[in-house]
């Protein structure tokens, strides 16, 4: 039997919801998830993370601490996905830790993303791939988004112009034309207003399917408003994170007469009409259009969104292969194979660096 080609991926993304882990067997060309696991995180490490975005008092110590008890989430999260296969660490041949971030500047130069690869090489036995962004970075890239080189190889059809979007706590597009370089870049929010809207006035980690969301009407004045920030307008390459789009930026133009329920349904729209005006302003125009991410199981969106881009066909990702929560790390363990193949990771097209080049810190088991 041939030998299989096996990788984890780990993915802890600005929805700050907890980790994704995969284990994928990359053998004959082509790749296949064998197992999947998610450790959610508390109330508390979310809040403490979310901290971490803004500066504060005490970040060093704070920054050191989180990392270290996220490498022993992600640790614990491959455990599982190798005991739900039937595999062992030795069989694997490296881990792509995408990292948490908690500061994202491409305008300086710099992305930070804790986690401790160096102590999660210790605990899991397995090599490490890990701070994908900062080779991009200085090369002149936004160092983001990274996934669109793998949507190209999940999802991408000779027959039909595509476009996939990635709705985590920031929503980002990848345009897969039929022919043409692949394009990439972040629309804006995602989940991660309607997020923290949900937390304050349902005291839930998130409006689960969108319903509370649905039961509410858009306020036109809050979402002009909105809308009228100059990031929605500028061309790619483009990246963002919570660093922009946090609670601040859209209670500066809150009413204290708006229904909170009416604020949630403007948010859901803010993020539908941004990942709307970006595929429509795709050209060549896409046929289709996947979505993945946590935003894919938010029917109300969904609903929005098929409603927005019409006659574009909508679809979430586990309908071509590849369930919606499964993407990001998958594409995290492609992505430390190239690493581990001495291949570029990265798109120019995409993140607007020099050129091609290797991605990720390796770090030996």
């Amino acid at each position: 039997m041939a030998t299989r080609d096996l990788y984890a991926g780990l993915m802890s993304g600005t929805s700050l919801d907890g980790v994704d882990a995969v284990l994928a067997d990359f053998s004959g060309g082509t790749f296949r998830v064998l197992s999947h696991a998610h450790a959610g995180f508390d109330a508390g490490l979310r809040e403490s993370l979310l901290a971490l975005t803004v500066p504060g008092f005490d970040e060093i110590d704070r920054a050191g601490n989180i990392g270290g008890l996220l490498a022993r989430m992600y640790a614990h999260a491959i455990d599982l996905v190798l005991m739900r296969a039937g595999l062992t660490a030795s069989e694997v041949r490296a881990v792509g830790c995408h990292g948490q971030t908690i500061r994202h500047r491409p305008e300086h130069g710099f992305t930070l993303q804790i986690g401790n690869p160096a102590l999660l090489a210790e605990l899991a036995g397995i090599a490490v791939v890990a701070d994908f962004r900062s080779r991009d970075m200085a090369a002149g890239g936004q160092g983001a988004p990274l996934v669109p080189a793998f949507h190209a190889v999940a999802f991408g059809d000779p027959a039909e112009d595509r476009a996939v979007v990635n709705i985590g706590g920031i929503a980002n597009v990848t345009l897969l034309p039929r022919a043409g370089p692949v394009l990439g870049f972040d629309t804006g929010p995602g989940n991660c207003l309607m997020d923290l809207w949900a937390q304050r006035h349902l005291r839930q980690a998130f409006d689960a399917g969108g319903a509370w969301a649905s039961g509410g009407r858009p306020i036109a004045p809050l979402l002009a408003r909105l809308l009228e920030d100059p990031f929605f307008t500028l061309p790619a390459p483009k990246s963002s994170g919570r660093e922009r789009f946090n609670a601040g930026w859209f209670e500066r133009h809150l009413d204290p007469s708006w229904d909170p329920q009416a604020v949630q349904a403007t948010l859901l729209e803010l993020t539908a009409e941004t990942i709307g005006r970006a595929i429509e302003a795709a050209r060549p125009p896409a046929m289709r259009l996947i979505v993945c991410g946590g935003g894919a199981r938010n029917d109300a969106l969904m609903r929005r969104l098929r409603k927005r881009l019409a006659p574009v066909a909508v679809d979430a990702s586990a309908a071509h292969g590849l369930a919606e929560d499964q993407v990001e790390a998958t594409a995290f363990a492609w992505l430390a194979r190239c690493a581990i193949e001495g291949k570029a990771g990265n798109l120019p097209e995409v993140t607007g660096a020099g050129g091609r080049r290797i991605l990720g810190a390796i770090y030996p088991a």
